[in-house]
């Protein structure tokens, strides 16, 4: 990861955009992320504060986040003291990846009071803190930080803030020239060239080893006299051209591959990018994009692990299942044979000796009179031989319309498992509770807090909204209770239903019962890009109006059968879905 105290420092930059605005809304979408949401300059905006382990950061983003029904304790405290509060200023201490923001609002009494938001960007220790500048006293963290599991620091409410340790670097906005070669040369006259961008690391501030490598590179290829002294001027040369830009905030977002084939991002133009570069308009744009739903990506897998384990699981049974009533199915197919060796035993018992294990018998039904060798039971006497395949021709004559029936639910069975299997693979962090919820109705998993099944039952599930190129709205069921919802409940007998034809994949609803050709495609564009077939081409999607799809008495969740419909077939397309503005909310 590549945010360092550059990429800190632009973002404070941008983020001068807010200072004097209001803050409308504070939500906590997950454990680790903030959302403000601001009216600054004339413009509502939206601000993500994130302290993920994995993914820390902070910008301006255009998601839709889904907010739990009760706020953290944490989100309550934020909307106490600083909503409906101004932002005052937004700043950092020198290249640290640190970022105060402090906020002034009126307390209950009607005093002003002042706040301090301090955002801790430092990978696993990422943490928010608000803090009342006026003591230096913590209020809260979002991750708290106890004198068990540190002993220079704790982060609880009560307890004075203490800075993250000092690492007594130099600053390299205000380094110059001479102090720069003095520091070369302290570390090491003969520093192995290799060895030249961990030392800017350990030597200079808010330096990433991205930024640190773009250094070395930089001086490379300008290209030094060999000695010492060349190579400390083209080092100088190239940090102090970088190092400008910096300090001048002009600078120039990128994503790109580094020569690893591993993407990277930089608040700078970097010339190690192997291949095509990306430039954007801003740090916000780039780290949406670089970001992207990684964070939650990652939350998701832990969260469904076992979902996909026990599904997976279920799969793998019934499959196991289909193959013993294939068997089955073979061997109830033969109880005509039975019958027939049962009624030809019976005029030769006197044939027969006990401990016999076949016998040979002409067959009287067979045209041409062939012999028939018939297995015998050794143990059981000849008139029990021939009971015996009389009972199995009745057990499998009555089991064949058993079998068929379980051949249908086992095939249904493992239709619906992929179908979930294939949902999770979308899943939100809502969606995985809804379907978590399905499989305990459905009598799957076992309930295990009943209080709040019972309190949830009679929500609405998440629904997952997109605008079309034309303004109408396209709602996208990502698990079999939203596709129940949206099909079956929200949408009109004349709006139009998709899905992708025999492929598991999610229904698809255009809310109106007008619209062009663009609206349809991207219609269709949703339904092959959240399905089984997302990185297939030229994907079967069906579609219909409302009022021609139904759901079968007593089926399963979210399967529902259609007809008058017609097929187009699409190639998914992740840009143009991605370029879709897109909302989730409560239904």
């Amino acid at each position: 990861m590549a945010l360092d105290g550059i990429v800190t420092r632009a973002i404070v930059h941008e983020l001068q955009l807010c200072v004097g605005g209001r803050i409308n809304k504070i939500h906590q979408p997950s454990p680790s992320d903030i959302i403000l949401n601001l009216r600054a300059q004339g413009e509502n905006r939206r601000l993500i504060i994130s302290a993920n382990p994995t993914y820390p950061r902070v910008h301006f983003t255009e998601q839709s986040f889904l907010n739990p029904q009760e706020a953290p304790m944490f989100c309550m405290l934020l909307r106490k003291h600083c909503e409906s509060g101004v932002i005052e200023s937004i700043t950092q201490n020198g290249l640290e990846r640190t970022i105060h923001i402090d906020v002034r609002q009126r307390d209950e009494l009607g005093d002003i009071s002042s706040k301090r938001i301090i955002i801790e960007l430092m990978g696993r220790h990422s943490n928010i803190i608000i803090v009342d500048p006026a003591t230096g006293t913590q209020l809260d963290g979002i991750h708290h930080v106890t004198p068990s599991i540190s002993s220079y620091r704790v982060v609880m409410p009560g307890f004075s803030y203490t800075e993250p340790p000092q690492q007594h670097k130099l600053n390299p906005l205000t380094v110059d020239k001479e102090a720069f070669q003095a520091a070369y040369h302290a570390a090491a006259a003969d520093l192995a060239l290799d060895e030249v961008p961990s030392w800017f690391v350990s030597t200079f501030s808010g330096l990433s080893p991205l930024i640190a490598q773009e250094i070395h590179h930089r001086a490379e290829r300008a290209g030094t006299s060999g000695d010492l002294s060349g190579k400390i001027d083209a080092l100088w040369e190239a940090f102090d051209n970088l190092m400008t830009s910096v300090r001048e905030h002009r600078y120039d977002p990128v994503v790109g591959d580094n020569a690893k084939g591993k993407s990277i991002f930089s608040a700078i133009s970097l010339t190690l990018i192997q291949g095509d570069v990306k430039h954007y308009s801003s740090i916000s744009t780039c780290l949406e994009d670089y970001y992207g739903d990684k964070a939650e990506r990652d939350t998701v897998k832990q969260k469904v692990s076992d979902l996909i384990r026990f599904l997976q699981n279920e799969r793998t049974k019934n499959i196991k299942k289909l193959g013993k009533l294939d068997e089955d199915l073979d061997e109830a197919k033969d109880a005509e044979r039975f019958r027939i060796w049962g009624e030809l035993l019976l005029p030769s018992l006197h044939l027969i000796k006990k401990g016999d294990k076949e016998i040979e018998l002409v067959n009287y039904y067979d045209e041409d009179q062939a012999m028939e060798r018939i297995p015998l039971d050794p143990l059981l006497t000849p008139s029990e031989n021939a009971q015996r395949y009389f009972k199995k021709y009745n057990k499998f004559k009555n089991s064949l319309a058993v079998i068929d029936e379980q051949l249908r639910i086992t095939h249904e069975e493992i239709a619906y498992v992929e179908g979930l299997l294939q949902q999770l693979a979308f899943a939100s962090l809502s969606d995985i509770d809804e379907i978590r919820e399905e499989l305990i109705q459905q009598g799957y998993l076992r309930d295990r807090s009943k209080k709040n099944r019972k309190k949830k039952k009679n929500d609405r599930p998440t629904l997952h909204v997109y605008t079309s190129s034309e303004g109408i709205e396209i709602y996208v069921g990502k698990n079999n209770l939203q596709n129940e919802y949206v099909t079956n409940k929200l949408a009109n007998s004349n709006d139009t239903w998709l899905h992708t034809k025999d492929i598991p994949g999610s229904h698809v609803v255009i809310r109106s019962a007008s619209f062009g050709e663009s609206t349809l495609e991207e219609a269709a564009q949703l339904a092959a890009y959240f399905s089984q077939a997302k990185q297939s081409s030229s994907v079967p999607v069906d579609c219909t109006l409302i009022r021609h799809v139904r759901k079968p008495s007593g089926a399963k969740p979210g399967f529902v059968i259609y007809d008058h419909q017609k097929t187009l077939f699409i190639t998914p397309d992740e840009g143009l879905v991605k370029s879709l503005k897109s909302a989730v909310k409560n239904g």
